[in-house]
């Protein structure tokens, strides 16, 4: 009964949260962007790519998180909880940010783009903790990670902290896939209980199953990811770059899970062969395809390493469990990304500085924002759905 309290409470909360982001968004859709300024042809290819990119939120990342055997409504629902939240939030808070220069409204398709990659990098931060908080949880998280995210986006990429165009992150493997991850080590040292600590996850044949569904459709859908801000020239080398660069990553995984673990592991399947995806990101435009692939074969390999070695000893140092193995995924191969871009740019030391101010900035807000959401409680039953969920 305590439990259903609390989940009215926070629902009817929510509601009235949204209902206040709905009423602050009205005004905006008295003003509108210069799409007008764009052809039909370029409006239409922005759309397809915001279509594809939300198919990696709901579907790519929903079905990801299923691996959990006994979690897959709470992921799935989290997902789109999450997304319906933050893409209005996002919209909202950014133009506060970055002032009429940014020539972004919320009639605007980059608006929505950018917004869903606000989307993306929140989906990467509950992976951390997934299964150890509960639904009203997850929307607390949502609602104080987006105006967070926007806030890094802008101190990195606005020039006004960074020189303009000094930091190189075209697909976001520092501002998007690396932010992500880190807020979510922030927010697992403290959404990680003694208790939980020495649950087993629990996986099965059909939970992973559903888990390689989502990896495939995210392996599928990122090219459009990773191509869809860039000029219309630039597409075909973007594209090329991005799949050549999965294409590594996944070849490394099948080589380094062997080598390391004398058999295939499924989990290693599923995430570290998107890893290219990640790396690539910041320097998508700027390099040959032999590199993109060579890139991909890297952060791969990075990734296996991460889930076989690295991750046990992260959770004994810092005491929490990250459930998705987003560091190895997310937080690794994007700051093997970034460090990649150094040698593009101009100013390698500004490329540096973004690094580290969004890795210290990420933990530090996921340990402000874990400590929080850790007021409203937490699940009774860990990885499980029974708590929230009217099960058959």
């Amino acid at each position: 009964m305590e439990n259903q309290r609390r989940l009215k409470t926070g629902a009817a909360v929510f509601l009235v949260i949204l209902i206040f982001i709905g009423i602050a968004l009205v005004p905006q859709l008295n003003s509108y962007g210069h799409e007008g300024a764009m052809t039909a042809a370029e409006n239409g290819f922005m759309y397809e790519k915001s279509i594809d990119v939300l198919v990696m939120l709901l579907i790519g990342f929903g079905f990801l998180m299923v691996f959990v055997r006994k979690y897959g409504y709470t992921s799935i629902t989290a997902t789109y909880l999450l997304v319906a939240l933050s893409l209005p939030l996002y919209m909202l808070v950014r133009p506060y940010l970055w002032g009429p220069v940014a020539d972004l409204t919320i009639t605007n398709i980059s608006m929505l783009l950018f917004a869903e990659f606000a989307a993306a990098s929140l989906l990467i931060a509950i992976g951390g903790p997934l299964g150890r908080v509960n639904t009203s949880q997850y929307l607390l998280i949502g609602l104080l990670f987006t105006p967070l995210y926007a806030l890094n986006e802008w101190l990195l990429l606005s020039g006004a902290v960074i020189p303009a165009g000094a930091f190189l992150d075209t697909a976001g493997s520092i501002s998007i896939h690396a932010f992500g991850a880190y807020f979510a080590l922030g927010l697992i040292i403290m959404l990680t209980t003694k208790r939980e600590r020495e649950i087993k996850v629990e996986t099965s044949k059909r939970s992973n199953q559903f888990a390689m569904l989502g990896s495939a459709a995210l392996w599928v859908f990122w090219p459009s990811f990773c191509s869809a801000l860039v000029p219309v020239e630039q597409v075909p080398l973007v594209a090329i770059n991005t799949v050549l660069a999965l294409c590594g990553a996944t070849l490394a995984t099948y080589v380094f899970s062997v080598l390391i673990r004398g058999k295939m592991e499924i989990a290693d399947i599923a995430n570290a062969s998107l890893a290219g995806g990640v790396a690539i990101g910041a320097t998508v435009a700027n390099v040959t395809p032999g590199w993109s692939m060579l890139i991909g074969v890297v952060a791969g390999a990075i990734s296996v390493v991460g889930y076989t070695f690295i991750q046990p000893r992260l959770q004994k140092l810092t005491g929490g469990v990250d459930t998705c193995g987003v560091h190895n995924l997310h937080g690794m191969p994007g700051l093997f990304g970034g460090l990649v871009a150094m040698a593009l740019v101009a100013f390698p030391l500004w490329q540096l500085a973004g690094i580290g101010l969004t890795v210290v900035f990420a933990v530090t807000a996921g340990v402000v924002v874990g400590f929080v959401v850790s007021r409203l409680g937490g699940k009774e039953t860990p990885y499980e759905d029974k708590d929230e969920f009217v099960l058959e």
